[in-house]
Order: C-alpha cells, then structure tokens, then sequence
C-alpha cells in the first residue's frame, strides 16, 4: 500500500483508464465474438484506445479542456457516421457498442474527479447491463400494462404525497400527524408491493407453499382464507395446511419489520417472544409437510395479479389508523393498560396492522413499550383465532385437525408469554 501511494497520480490514473476502458472493450469482444468483424467499429482495442485518447486530450489542456472537449466532438462525429452506414448497410440499430465506447472516453474526468468506488460502479454496472441484454428482454415479456402504472403510484405515494404532509397532529382530540398516517400507508403498501413483485417476477410458477408465505407478507389472513377455499378442491391438505402457516409465521415477520421501521425499541423486546412463535409455527409446519412430502402441486394459489397500490384502500387504512389512534387515546384515558389489553383483543378480529402501527407510534406519549409489546402480542393471538375460525368453517373436514392443534399451539404458547409479561 505505501508502494501505491508513493506513485505519481497521472501513472494510478492512467492506468485506472487503461484498464477499465480494456474491460469494457473486452466485453463488447465477448458479446460479438460470433459476428463478422468488419460490422463493428471495434471492440476491446478501439475502446481501449478510445479511452487513452480521451485521457491525453484531458491532460494536455486541464485547465479549458478544449481538446478534449473537441476530441469528444470529433469521436461522436465518427461514430455517428459508423451508426448511419451500419443503418443503411446492414439494417441493424443496435447502439450499445457505440454508448460503452463513449462511456470509455469519459472515464478519465471521472478517475480525476471522482471516488474509485463510483468509477467502479459506473464500470460495473455498465458490464451487467450490456450482458444483461437476453435477461431484460425475458424480463420485459412478464411486464403487463398495468405494472408502470403500480409503480407510479408507488412514487406518488411514497415520494410524492410524504414529503408535502405536516408534522403537525391533526388536533387535540387526533394527537397524530397526517405525516404520521400517511407514513404508515407507505410501510404496509411498500411490504404489499414488495410481496407483489417476488410473486410475479422471482417466483411466477412457485407452489403452494412458497406462493402462501410470500401471499402472508401481504396478509396473512386473506391467503388463509383462499387456502381454506382451496382446500376443498386439493387432494394434498398437508401442503395447503402448511401453506396457511407459513403466511401465518410471515404475520410475525411483517409485523416485526413494521416495528423496527417505526419504534426500534419495541422490535428489541418483540424480538425474543416472536422468534418464540416463530420457532412454535415451524414446528407446527414440519408435521404436516414431513408427513406427504412426496406430492408436489405447482398450482399459485395467490392471485399474483391484485393491485396492491389502490387508492381507495390507502384512504380506508389512513381512516382506520386515524380511527384507532382517537380510540386508543379514549381506551387509555379511561380505562389504561387492561382496557388496552380488550381493545387489542377486539381489533384482532380485523386488520390489525393499523391498529399496531398506531401502538408503535404511541410509545412514550401514552403508552408504555412493555405495554405496547403485550397488546401486539394480544392482537396476534385474536388474528390467529380469526385465522382459525376461517379456516374450520371455510376449509374441507381434512385440514381441521392439523389447523385446530397448529394454532390452539401457537395461541397457547402466546397466551403464556402475556402472561408472563403481566405477572414480571
């Protein structure tokens, strides 16, 4: 290291030049390895050569950088007479060689100005982008026209609506802010978008099973209910009663994910009794996948389709996070932790992520963090006896053994941890 540090800068830059503008020539060598040469411009030497020219040329003149501004000029000039004939010759409108090598003579400005980690990155990323050309393609035939559509929304939401909402609370009755509701509308849609892309595009033809965990990190109790449905027309119960706790135990993970985003503290004394539940829900899922392990099914069960971004149901989460954080106010002047307590009970019954994204944001003004983490677990306990009470009335007669003693275990053993946090 010091041998490197005691050589001249122009000797490091230069060959930092060198060598990048080589890699990108070689890899433009490798992609038209099989084509006939004469079609191109050149490959791992013009580039390379590209490269060091626009490094004499910034050098000579640094101060004005008129020649290499000139040279720059005069480069594009030349290729865009090569891209004109290869049109008109050849019919082919590929440009991709053309942009590498003028990225190539761009490098010497960077390597002078800027980081090596940002000169690295602008190399790297044009290498995997350039042989990412067949993989993007394939990619681009999954998009349908609705999917620039989500993810405009998203920004709107995320990065367009946020920013311009007050800090403020609404008033003395709704202590929250409308930043504070809307922040929570980005979390839960942001993990609801998130489960959206990885069900269409990283695992499109995924089983039951991984289609049930990746349908629980959007909801947990509406991929139970379409399990239970199916349950009805599947022969294989055991994977559709292991599919039901899977997006049960991502329940656990969704929440723990939303704590830290928004109560650090509470995510640090959640941690222990989630990992407590989520170890009781592998075990509950190894008994019936271990016992039919043989039979596969590569049927989605999830609807991969569903637009996780609608507006409407924003607005309705916003409504009842405001709903719960004006009731939670009256429920704690009133009646404190125990009245709490019933009303997480209660909301469990529902969708309980507004209600637990308003506890989270509660902590230090209303509420304790130990009283925050029991009424989350509460709210836990009653999804999952929602969870089971769907699965029992909508499923087949097969599943209700397995579901029954699945979470009455995961009930019972959350009922233990409240009341160990009650009686310590």
């Amino acid at each position: 290291m010091e041998t490197l540090t005691q050589l001249p800068k122009e000797l490091i830059n230069f060959i930092l030049v060198a060598v990048f503008s080589l890699l990108l020539g070689l890899e433009q060598r490798r992609l038209h390895i099989e084509l006939d040469s004469e079609t191109l411009f050149g490959t791992d030497r013009t580039i390379t050569l590209i490269g060091i020219l626009g490094y004499i040329l910034y050098t000579v003149m640094p101060t004005t950088l008129t020649l290499y501004f000139g040279g720059g000029v005069i480069i594009s000039a030349l290729l865009g007479i090569y891209y004109y004939n290869k049109i008109k010759l050849k019919n082919k409108w590929g440009f991709t060689s053309i942009v590498t090598a003028l990225i190539a003579y761009c490098l010497t400005p960077l390597v002078d100005l800027e980081p090596l980690w940002l000169i690295m990155l602008v190399v790297v990323t044009t290498l995997i982008v350039v042989e990412m050309k067949e993989s993007l393609f394939n990619f681009t035939r999954k998009f349908d026209s609705n999917e620039f559509t989500l993810l405009a929304k998203f920004i709107i939401i995320a990065g367009i609506i946020l920013p311009l909402l007050p800090h403020t609370p609404i008033s003395d009755i709704i202590t929250i802010s409308p930043y504070q509701i809307w922040v929570s509308i980005v979390a839960v849609t942001g993990i609801s978008y998130l489960s959206y892309l990885l069900r269409k595009f990283a695992f499109p033809d995924s089983g039951i099973i991984l289609s049930a965990i990746l349908g629980g990190l959007y909801s947990s109790t509406a991929t139970t209910i379409i399990l239970a449905r199916k349950s009805k027309k599947e022969n294989n119960t055991s994977k559709i009663v292991t599919g039901i706790f899977g997006a049960t135990g991502m329940m656990y993970i969704r929440i723990q994910i939303l704590a830290w985003i928004f109560n650090p503290q509470v995510a640090v004394l959640l941690l222990p009794y989630f990992f407590i539940f989520i170890v009781v829900n592998l075990v509950v899922i190894a008994i019936p996948y271990f016992k039919n392990k043989q039979s596969e099914t590569k049927e989605i069960v999830v609807n991969s389709t569903h637009n996780p971004l609608e507006f409407k149901t924003a607005l309705f989460f916003g409504l009842l996070f405001a709903f719960f954080a004006v009731l939670t106010n009256f429920v704690v002047s009133n009646y404190g932790n125990i009245g709490v307590n019933i009303l997480s009970f209660i909301v469990g019954v529902s969708d309980i992520d507004p209600y637990i994204l308003n506890l989270f944001q509660q902590s230090g003004a209303n509420l304790e963090v130990t009283t925050i983490v029991n009424a989350t677990i509460i709210a836990t306990i009653s999804n999952n006896l929602l969870k089971m009470i769907y699965a029992i009335s909508i499923g087949s007669k097969e599943i209700r053994r397995e579901i029954i003693i699945g979470f009455s275990s995961l009930i019972l053993s959350s009922v233990v941890v409240v009341i160990l946090l009650n009686i310590l």
